[in-house]
């Protein structure tokens, strides 16, 4: 090495610390501590980038990579998208024990491909992205501190019986996009998800409503599946669902019990591209109604205003409809005036 090539060297360095040393003054000291920037900045894989304002992120997405590369110890963000890696081994991740994030979305990973421990390093994990890979079955197992769980678009057929026991932290899970019938879809394959917020079982095989969903689930999405009914009680047991999303299933008035879904809860009523021919009872909380491209001929207030609605016209707690959907049905212009007076909050209508 020149004398030339020691100094850039040397220069390089000090630019490198002299940056650290900067950023050190303006990040909180328990965050990220001197010692921990300038280790992480010394051991970025050279495949990936890891900007010094903001050392806890390791950007290694969109390289062509078939390998994760070593990654730095104090790495909270990895970024991995967009690339050709097929395999998660046992030992890919095991030198990053402080990640809290990663994304691994359009890889080619299966389930072959899956270490048995591959997350198991992963104890302060709490988003995990692997969205359009190969995968058939949810990976198992799963750090316990996970709060995001995003498998969309992916093969999977198959949940693993006690795969979210313990999983506490679980509130969004989203499975769109795979090939999962009825038979996998379980009281026994979901539990141990006690506080779930968000389910996505949308463009699925699934034939009847889910089961075993916790009473957590505030927001149910099923849209594209082949549903045709509804069980009388079915939300029963879920008493905090405020959004409901069944667009593109095969429901028609017959599938579809008559108070099923006058909910006090419910806040978002998604039924569009159905069979429906009547529009369903609702509550007078419900906020918006999607009813579009259905087989609907007509709609007037008995059919839509919920019972004692109009004699309520000046009570606070009256309906409280503001966007309704009703185009691409048989429904012809002019909507009844006294529709109009049942939803004096309705502030878009599309017929």
């Amino acid at each position: 090495m020149t004398e030339m090539s020691r100094l850039n060297l040397t220069m390089e360095w000090l630019m490198v610390a002299f940056v650290a040393l900067v950023l050190a003054s303006q990040v909180r000291s328990d965050e990220v501590p001197y010692e921990h920037m300038i280790s992480q900045l010394q051991a970025c894989p050279k495949e990936c980038h890891c900007p010094p304002n903001f050392p806890n992120a390791v950007y290694c997405d969109n390289k062509g990579l078939k390998r994760i590369p070593v990654i730095p110890p104090y790495t909270w963000y990895l970024y991995l998208q967009n690339n050709l890696i097929d395999v998660l081994s046992t030992d890919a991740l095991r030198n990053a024990t402080q990640l809290r994030w990663i994304n691994l979305n359009r890889n080619k990973i299966t389930s072959e491909g899956f270490g048995v421990d591959a997350l198991k390093a992963l104890s302060n994990l709490v988003h995990l992205y692997m969205e359009d890979n190969l995968l058939t079955s949810i990976p198992s197992p799963l750090p316990v501190k996970l709060e995001q769980l995003r498998l969309s678009r992916n093969r999977i057929s198959k949940i693993p019986a006690g795969v979210f026991s313990g999983m506490d932290h679980l509130t969004l899970l989203d499975l769109q996009s795979n090939k999962l019938q009825d038979d996998a879809v379980t009281e026994v394959s979901l539990k141990g998800l006690n506080n779930l917020i968000q389910i996505n079982l949308a463009k699925n095989q699934l034939n009847s409503m889910p089961l075993g969903l916790p009473p957590t689930t505030t927001q149910i999405f099923l849209d594209g599946n082949n549903i045709e009914k509804i069980p009388v009680e079915y939300f029963k047991g879920l008493p905090k669902v405020a959004s409901l999303r069944l667009n593109r299933n095969k429901l028609a008035n017959g599938g579809i019990p008559k108070n099923v879904f006058n909910l006090s809860s419910i806040l978002d009523l998604q039924l569009s591209h159905n069979q429906l021919t009547e529009v369903p009872v609702i509550s007078s909380g419900l906020e918006h109604l999607h009813l579009d491209h259905n087989k609907i001929k007509s709609v007037n207030s008995s059919d839509l205003c919920p019972p004692g609605a109009l004699d309520d016209y000046l009570d606070e707690n009256g309906p409280r409809l503001r966007y309704l959907r009703l185009d691409g049905n048989e429904i012809k212009p002019p909507i009844p005036r006294e529709l109009m007076m049942c939803f004096r909050l309705l502030r878009a209508i599309v017929i």
